[in-house]
């Protein structure tokens, strides 16, 4: 159903939101993943909810309606559609079984009248997927996720699929087996290898695809492991795979807000902090003859268990002491944990039957953070002083997993009272884009322009979530949440979308130059006077996820084009892009 249009909050005149179509769920994720196809002037957006794909009708964009639905229960029984892409008239889907561990498809429909074409079995968990330019290939992401409890943990992979004959595609796996044993290498380039008993093939979980102009190499964003994949297509071979290093929230510019409790933007540099970039979306553009990555630091991490009780009680007695152990066959694993329960001065079992991970509780009976570089803030060896405060960095959520002090073997070195020593605290994010060379070489980042920018142009609802209207709600966890991207051509100039997934809305930048973009303006079209619980209507779009750029050439207004899926308020809005 069409909804109305809320007043914006913008900052200078990138977009203008012209239509909406709500599904009039809320807090489901009936409306993610968006696709476009020309010849019909049709919208393809992912619901979720239903396990389908909605299809709009957008010839005129201020009065988007729903016409049909594609869903993949010809595919296989009971199963849901985890992403799609459009080309040529044909819609492909990535279908999820009903057991996500096991193998996947790609399936492939007309978008026309909607009819099954063919479909390839792919890898576990396949999500998001792409054609090459010359539409004869699809590449699927298959993100190969573990079963909850870790009893089940495919290999991460990636399908490339011919598609010539769409009755009967073919599709060849690369795959990243050759790096098993190599974790020690990509730790040192910044890459995350932290699934428990997993090698390296399992531990990586392709996310993201992005394909050269040429059509010849892919790369793949390996999200939760902060890692980026090169692919060299012909071959269907993994030919890089580089860790994306870490933010330095120490430094000027990078700095941010890490307390959600005193309800204000406080955005400030930390000594000791860094952020792993951990990217979603990623594509792909031609700049001065070279390709460039662009990068939505997302920063999403693995909490594989926490809604299983089995897992917080692993090892432990029934009087709430640990007996030890090395937690080898905890049912989960969930790397999350605030600096000051990490810190606790009753020890890890401070958190005993709450949130303590059992493979935390392994290494150690608690921890400290290194006087020689928390010391700012009061750190000494007998406690965290000021550091652990809610208003400091108490609040901030880390990953446990890395940061400690280590003996050359790689265990665990533990302070004289038998703690883990960390002398630098990793949060998940760098609530930034970025742009970096073929390699995965950092060229630009955003720093805390979105953050900066945000609390300068709506500091009453800074930080919000999605769901809620809460001011400062994020700031101790990814911040505003970079997500969704898409690219634009635009005249000679190329612009990067950028959907920020807690707060909402999108920032638009000028990216022509990769070493000095130019910031065009931001546009939220939620509006912060309606509860969503109670009038979504007027709420407005909650939970930017996938984003459609629409070049004027194949648009029905003749003006470049938007498409957002938002998967909080379940609504697909439609933008004029008017940048000048």
């Amino acid at each position: 159903m069409a909804a109305a249009l809320p007043a914006a909050a913008a900052d200078g005149d990138a977009l203008m939101l012209l239509g909406r179509y709500s599904s009039g769920i809320f807090g489901a994720s009936a409306a993610e993943i968006t696709g476009y196809d020309p010849s019909t002037r049709r919208a393809f957006v992912v619901n979720a909810k239903a396990g389908a794909v909605d299809v709009l009708d957008v010839a005129d964009p201020a009065n988007p309606r729903r016409i049909g639905e594609i869903n993949a229960r010809d595919v296989a029984p009971n199963a849901t559609v985890n992403s799609l892409a459009v080309r040529n008239g044909v819609v492909a889907l990535a279908v999820e079984p009903a057991v996500k561990t096991d193998p996947g498809f790609a399936a492939f429909y007309t978008t026309s009248d909607f009819k099954l074409l063919g479909k390839v079995q792919v890898g576990a968990l396949p999500d998001m997927l792409t054609f090459t330019p010359d539409g004869k290939t699809v590449l699927v992401a298959n993100e190969g996720e573990p079963a909850d409890d870790y009893a089940v943990d495919p290999e991460g992979s990636v399908s490339i699929i011919d598609i010539s004959n769409l009755a009967a595609p073919t599709a060849r796996t690369a795959d990243f087996r050759a790096w098993n044993g190599k974790e020690a290498e990509l730790r040192a380039q910044g890459a995350r290898i932290t699934s428990p008993g997993a090698s390296v093939a399992q531990d990586l979980e392709p996310e993201y695809i992005a394909v050269s102009e040429d059509g010849k190499t892919a790369w793949v964003a390996l999200q939760e492991n902060n890692a980026l994949a090169r692919i060299d297509i012909a071959s269907a071979s993994v030919t890089l795979v580089q860790g994306l290093g870490v933010k330095d929230h120490g430094a000027p510019g990078n700095g941010l807000d890490t307390s959600d409790t005193d309800k204000a933007a406080t955005i400030k540099t930390w000594a000791g902090v860094k952020g792993f970039y951990i990217p979603d979306s990623i594509a792909a553009y031609t700049a001065g003859g070279k390709t460039y990555i662009v990068t939505a630091n997302e920063g999403d991490s693995r909490p594989w268990g926490e809604d299983n009780k089995a897992y917080w009680t692993f090892n432990r007695g029934d009087d709430k002491a640990w007996k030890g152990g090395d937690a080898k066959g905890a049912p989960g694993f969930v790397e999350e944990f605030r600096v000051k329960h990490l810190v606790n001065p009753k020890g890890f079992d401070g958190r005993a039957g709450d949130d303590l991970p059992p493979q935390l509780r392994a290494l150690a009976k608690g921890a400290m953070l290194s006087p020689q570089v928390f010391g700012y803030c009061g750190a000494t060896a007998e406690g965290p002083g000021d550091c652990a405060k809610d208003e400091a960095l108490g609040r901030l959520t880390i990953s446990w997993g890395q940061g400690y002090q280590t003996n050359a073997d790689g265990t665990p070195k533990l302070s004289a009272d038998g703690k883990l020593v960390y002398d630098t605290l990793y949060a998940f994010g760098a609530r930034s884009f970025s742009i970096r060379d073929e390699n995965g070489g950092l060229v630009w980042d955003s720093g805390d322009a979105f953050e900066t920018r945000l609390a300068t142009l709506n500091p009453k609802w800074f930080n919000s979530t999605h769901d809620k209207n809460a001011v400062d709600d994020r700031s101790d966890n990814k911040g505003p949440e970079p997500e969704g991207l898409a690219l634009g051509q635009i005249g000679d100039k190329t612009y990067a979308f950028i959907g920020l997934e807690r707060i909402g809305g999108v920032m638009v930048y000028d990216i022509t130059d990769p070493r000095a973009p130019r910031f065009s303006g931001y546009t939220n079209s939620r509006d912060f006077d309606a509860d969503p619980k109670k009038d979504l209507a007027k709420a407005g779009d909650l939970g930017p996820e996938g984003l459609t750029f629409v070049a004027a050439k194949d648009s029905p207004t003749g003006q470049p084009l938007l498409i957002v899926g938002n998967e909080v308020s379940g609504t697909t809005a439609l933008y004029r892009i008017t940048v000048k």
